[in-house]
């Protein structure tokens, strides 16, 4: 695991001098910083995880500090150190979105422990999530900001990009995690029995109701409630969602009272529910209210680093369950598997994997145990992304156009000409004179 990274930020010398000393021998990369404005020159160059900043300062002070730093990177972790006369501050700058504070003077292990506690609960999200990527990095700590209040929170994010196991780990590192985390998807349930299924219903309300019967609200109530799909809902159930998170009530199916309720509410979306909310077909109140925090979470092509972790990760995880001696993957394999697009993300790529470990005949993944579709798009790469035509085509007549491309884009310069055709200088020459090739004003091709 990567050392973490800490930006000190103190106007006093000797103070940041001991600051720097504790924390670089308790193992950590430490930066220092004299000013806020040399704090955000560095946060600018290079993503910390946390910043440690005295409140009073001249110049910049640490709330104004605290907020350029999360307007530049809003996944870090900011700790104050406040005199006893600053106190009120301190608790404002938690307010604004401070981890938390210490008070000057302060103990080398108060100190110490306070970091750990901070850092700790993103250790703790690096064995959730597994990733090498900085922008998952990212997202995991901003899971750590968010999962400390109890607001609404909007993941957003393709299929297949984990965002479940993003609110999960929300859930787990937030103050509600010895209470029930229920999940639902929108989409999976018929849009008549949704409103039972999120706020209950009483006995006899419907055809079927034989007993009271509590909804997720109530199951998960002084816990977390994740709403998959969220952009599936109707009109009418995007109506009675609204009331339930503006009230902190709901109202059972038949029922003729309201139930109190303490839930924290997920939600999760692969559209563009500001789009939706644009063309009439998601209300804008209840757009505002689940995205009083969000999560974007990137697609696996744009984080490439991760595939390497993930499949080491899959390939433990699916051997163990399957009994399978499958000891690794062929070269060629990982790289079939780091090039391909995975259009289904996460998803798709664990199960390329099982697949795989589950039609391997040997000790070793080959690209023969990969599907069709991952193989494919290998070949297609490698040809340039050419594809060749039911008809077929004239081999020749390529040959001599790629050539020719090759000779107008370097003036006609066989040496330049050859380098970008993979070719030898006598080899294109053979080309040219096969093909009849010549410079518009009949001339020969030249060398240099």
């Amino acid at each position: 695991m990567a050392r973490k990274s800490i930006l000190v930020v103190d106007d006093e010398k000797p103070q940041r001098d001991i600051l720097q000393e504790i924390l670089t021998s308790a193992g950590y990369d430490v930066t220092s910083a004299a000013s806020g404005e040399a704090a955000l020159k560095f946060a600018k160059d290079r993503n910390f995880d946390l910043a440690l900043t005295d409140l009073m300062m001249t110049g910049m002070d640490g709330i104004e500090l605290l907020q350029q730093l999360l307007a530049l990177d809003s996944s870090i972790i900011v700790l104050l150190l406040t005199a006893h006369g600053t106190i009120d501050s301190a608790k404002e700058a938690l307010r604004r979105g401070a981890f938390d504070y210490l008070q000057k003077p302060f103990e080398r292990d108060a100190l110490l422990g306070t970091i750990k506690r901070a850092l700790g609960n993103l250790d703790k999200i690096d064995v959730e999530i597994i990733s090498a990527s900085p922008k998952m990095e990212a997202v995991k700590k901003m899971i750590l900001k968010v999962a400390r209040s109890s607001s609404t929170v909007l993941i957003r994010g393709e299929s297949g990009t984990g965002k479940e196991l993003i609110a999960r780990a929300i859930h787990n590192q937030s103050p509600r995690s010895s209470e029930m985390f229920q999940a639902v998807n929108c989409a999976a349930i018929n849009e008549n029995l949704l409103e039972s299924e999120l706020f209950g219903h009483e006995k006899g309300s419907f055809t079927g109701a034989h007993v009271d019967k509590k909804g997720l609200f109530e199951v998960a109530d002084r816990g977390t409630l994740f709403l998959d799909e969220i952009a599936e809902l109707d009109v009418s159930m995007q109506a009675k969602l609204l009331r339930a998170l503006q009230e902190r009530r709901v109202r059972r199916v038949g029922g003729t009272y309201e139930i109190p309720v303490d839930v924290r509410v997920i939600a999760a979306t692969n559209r563009d529910l500001r789009a939706m909310v644009g063309d009439g077909r998601f209300r804008d109140d209840l757009y505002y209210r689940l995205n009083v925090l969000s999560v974007d979470v990137p697609p696996l092509r744009e984080r490439r680093e991760d595939i390497p972790v993930l499949i080491d990760y899959f390939l433990k995880k699916h051997t163990r369950n399957t009994s399978r001696l499958v000891k690794g993957l062929t070269t060629e394999t990982r790289r079939i598997l780091q090039d391909y697009g995975w259009p289904g993300n996460v998803r798709q790529l664990e199960s390329a994997i099982e697949r795989a470990i589950l039609l391997c005949e040997g000790d070793m993944v080959i690209p023969d145990d990969l599907p069709t579709e991952v193989r494919q798009e290998s070949r297609t790469a490698a040809t340039g992304g050419f594809k060749l035509p039911p008809e077929g085509i004239s081999f020749e007549e390529v040959e001599k156009n790629l050539i020719l491309q090759a000779m107008d884009q370097t003036d006609y310069n066989i040496t330049k000409a050859a380098k970008l055709l993979g070719l030898s200088f006598r080899t294109l020459q053979y080309r040219l004179e096969k093909f009849g090739i010549k410079k518009n004003d009949g001339k020969e091709a030249g060398e240099e």
